[in-house]
């Protein structure tokens, strides 16, 4: 499984990248079909939000669904501690989708199997050992346009049911998800709407 770390207008020591791959080796209990694990870190540069300034986002690569988790805290440390609980749960819930599949006990709806993703809450902010300034290095980003565009994603298209689309939009921490309807063959959107209410939006022909 390979790791990699990259930091969004923050240069990443060493010591960090070390700390993130020890609190990941943990992960492929869960699923040891993991290809790669993607770390990538955020700095808010607005004063007013120091106590949540630091975000970590973990996206998981394998042979079956992304699973994704973020956190953000007043530090890089407690961001990254309070994601991976996410992780864990999202990697759980996963772990128990397959043994469904293979029989090993009754399936369950996509409300129950989701249920404590939806409301996750993070972690206890804990005290870092290193401070924001002395750790990392910020990297000022030149953008000379009112807006732009920071991710651009592609994801396989392979016809979903609906039960299954919603099932990936909690493994991923998204209150929507784009796919492929298995049954009307058009490209469709699931979006949750409250609490375990969802809506369903296709594009017509």
């Amino acid at each position: 499984m390979d790791i990699v770390v990259k930091g969004r207008n923050v240069e990443v020591p060493d010591h960090y990248r070390q700390h993130v791959a020890d609190k990941l080796q943990k992960v492929e209990r869960y699923d040891h079909k993991l290809i790669r694990v993607d770390v990538e870190l955020f700095h808010e540069r607005n004063p007013r939000q120091s106590d949540h300034c630091q975000r970590v986002e973990i996206t998981c690569v394998s042979r079956g669904p992304v699973i994704r988790a973020e956190a953000c805290a007043a530090d890089f440390y407690s961001a990254l501690d309070a994601a991976i609980a996410k992780l864990d749960s999202r990697l759980s819930r996963a772990a128990d989708r397959r043994r469904v599949h293979r029989g090993r006990h009754a399936p369950v709806s996509v409300a129950a199997a989701t249920a404590s993703l939806a409301f996750t809450q993070p972690a206890p902010v804990g005290v870092a050992t290193l401070t924001e300034v002395d750790a990392f290095e910020l990297v000022e980003e030149q953008d000379d346009q009112p807006w732009h565009i920071v991710r651009e994603k592609e994801h396989p298209g392979e016809p979903m049911t609906v039960d299954d689309a919603l099932f990936h939009m909690e493994l991923l921490g998204h209150d929507f998800y784009l796919f492929n309807d298995k049954e009307s063959g058009r490209p469709s959107v699931v979006y949750r709407r409250k609490a375990y209410d969802y809506g369903v939006m296709s594009l017509g022909m």
